[in-house]
């Protein structure tokens, strides 16, 4: 049910990348009361020089009225 997309610039080992799947996932069990089975988690590297351009200016800005959790907070 839940799927968690996580973008962030790339630089962070395979075994930083698991261990934040696992607490995504223990997080959203406990917020939601939902089986750890049903959550699916996806990390995505980008390139540091393209993070302003592919996620910044086309994720992030145009959606901070909707966003939980703003840069900055």
């Amino acid at each position: 049910m839940p799927h968690v997309v996580v973008k962030m610039k790339a630089g962070r080992t395979e075994e930083m990348k698991r261990r934040l799947a696992e607490q995504l996932t223990q997080a959203v069990v406990s917020a939601l009361g939902c089986e750890e089975r049903v959550v699916s988690v996806d990390v995505i590297d980008v390139a540091p020089e393209r993070w302003s351009a592919d996620v910044y200016e086309t994720e992030i800005s145009p959606r901070l009225d909707r966003l939980y959790k703003k840069p900055g907070d």
